[in-house]
């Protein structure tokens, strides 16, 4: 039996110690606030510059433009592109609806599509006992899954984060798509703008109240690695008991 199929429910209250980890986890997980500038700043060009002209194509190509000009920034500076990347994805793939349907509004479908499908799938996630948050959340604390069997109260925590991100993403789009569908684009284009931070700062609040009360994470990593090297002693003692034989 490896330490994973042990029940194991850590009774440690959290400290300031460990709130404060959940804390800059959270921010590294979610791209802080560089990630998060570069996350909004080409939607707000292309509103801006659509705004002013109404050329859907001058305002999908400088947004798209933007967003590859902030992944090259980040590999010249060799810093992480996890959070440049999927925001050039999502830009690019807004870009090509832009272009293809000839309409502003086509720039913003395919992210409130993602997001509701978001929404729809953290809420579920947390009715059916498997929170998505604790899946993506779980390797950023080294604990995997192991919230699942052997960290109750940690599992509860997830739950209810998930269930709030869930919630929120739903709330939103339930305003932004009957603006898709009864507003005009530039409507559209400013209220998600305005509320492209707001629901994410509100959802991350929530799930760091919930973690910081919950049960600190058991590090399986750490787990794992005294493992192997209990098993590499083991070895060479027996090794060195053969040889002195």
């Amino acid at each position: 039996m490896t330490s994973l199929d042990k029940s194991t429910t850590p009774d440690t209250e959290p400290s300031a110690d460990q709130k404060a980890v959940t804390q800059a986890a959270l921010f590294d997980a979610f791209g802080g606030i560089r990630g998060t500038v570069e996350t909004m700043l080409p939607g707000l060009l292309f509103v801006m510059i659509y705004t002013i002209n109404k050329d859907v194509k001058v305002s999908a190509i400088a947004a798209g433009a933007v967003a590859v000009l902030l992944v090259i920034v980040r590999l010249l500076r060799k810093d992480t592109v996890k959070h440049a990347f999927s925001g050039v994805f999502g830009v690019g793939v807004g870009v090509a609806f832009a272009l293809f349907t000839g309409s502003a509004k086509g720039f913003y479908l395919p992210g409130m599509i993602y997001g509701a499908g978001l929404g729809v799938a953290f809420t579920l996630s947390a009715l059916v006992g498997f929170p998505l948050l604790g899946v993506m959340l779980g390797p950023v604390f080294k604990e995997n899954l192991s919230w699942r069997t052997r960290n109750p109260g940690r599992k509860k925590a997830y739950v209810k984060a998930s269930l709030a991100w869930g919630l929120i993403f739903l709330a939103k789009y339930a305003i932004l798509f009957p603006l898709y569908w009864w507003g005009d684009a530039t409507q559209l284009g400013w209220v998600l703008i305005a509320l492209k931070l707001p629901p994410m700062v509100l959802a991350v609040y929530f799930t760091w109240v919930f973690l910081a009360k919950a049960p600190p994470p058991i590090n399986v990593i750490a787990e794992w690695e005294a493992e192997e090297a209990a098993e590499k002693a083991a070895k060479a003692e027996k090794a060195a008991g053969g040889q002195g034989a």
